[in-house]
């Protein structure tokens, strides 16, 4: 009952800050929120975890950079919160990203034959399968319900009519829907970069976490490539969504070696920019 009224208490102010974004507009709710959560983010309880994932990443960044990242991390998540009040705005236009490697995209549509788009919660990650469904490929998209009762219904609306029609809720279930949705030569996206408790265990930046083994055993059984995607927000907040070229399943022997490599193209991501990645989930647990 204490958790139910804490969430309900958190959705009246989420709402509200939502009524204030439309308010004021896109610019300047970026900025406020970008503000907001930079002041706010490191004193909440996941910052410890922000700070321990930091010295897993890397041993020699000073504490200047580490506190850059994370403050650089926390302005993201405030305009990323901002900007799924315009995810409409973002469906109409075209403005705001560039594609890298758009004919890895228009091939898997003229093929018309399922592939697996892995990436990670980078800049605003809802874009992804945005842009995957506005370049006319049939996807379907894996996504983990919010805890907040009171929200979860609200972000589902948004990205069923926003970003992708076609949504699988993480679990069993939705291991079910994904093969359903493979052999009708629907795509599948995912996040592989949150820890899972039903994952193998492989190396990441060196110390081992539990992975996700999805997308090697659904590219192995069904024989379909996985094509990692990046995701990069500009200073200007337009976005680049660099598509990468097919990681075909046939080169490597189990699930298992298939799964180091896409860790090591998630890392390569991380590498790229630390700045945009999410670094409050408890990765390493």
């Amino acid at each position: 009952m204490i958790k139910i009224i804490k969430y309900f208490f958190e959705a009246l102010i989420i709402y509200l800050f939502f009524i204030i974004i439309k308010i004021i507009g896109l610019s300047k709710s970026r900025i406020l929120f970008s503000s907001i959560f930079k002041k706010i983010g490191p004193i909440i309880r996941s910052s410890n975890i922000t700070k321990e994932n930091l010295n897993i990443f890397s041993n020699n960044l000073s504490e200047k950079t580490k506190s850059e990242i994370e403050l650089n991390m926390w302005s993201n998540y405030g305009k990323t919160f901002v900007e799924y009040m315009f995810l409409k705005k973002f469906r109409q236009e075209n403005s705001h990203i560039k594609i890298e490697g758009k004919k890895i995209l228009d091939e898997v549509y003229l093929k018309n034959k399922p592939v697996i788009f892995v990436s990670g919660h980078f800049a605003n990650f809802e874009l992804m399968s945005m842009e995957i469904t506005k370049n006319k490929i049939s996807l379907a998209t894996i996504y983990r319900p919010l805890n907040n009762l009171f929200l979860n219904p609200l972000m589902e609306y948004l990205r069923k009519k926003y970003i992708c029609s076609n949504q699988i809720k993480k679990g069993l279930l939705g291991v079910k829907e994904c093969m359903t949705y493979l052999k009708k030569d629907c795509c599948i996206a995912l996040m592989i970069d949150q820890r899972v408790s039903e994952g193998d265990k492989i190396k990441f930046f060196g110390k081992d976490a539990y992975t996700t083994s999805l997308p090697a055993q659904l590219s192995l059984k069904f024989n379909i490539d996985i094509i990692p995607i990046f995701l990069e927000r500009e200073k200007n907040n337009n976005f680049i969504m660099y598509v990468n070229k097919p990681i075909n399943s046939s080169s490597f022997k189990d699930k298992s070696e298939l799964t180091k490599k896409l860790n090591k193209v998630l890392e390569d991501m991380i590498l790229k920019n630390p700045n945009q990645w999410i670094w409050t989930h408890n990765r390493w647990k």
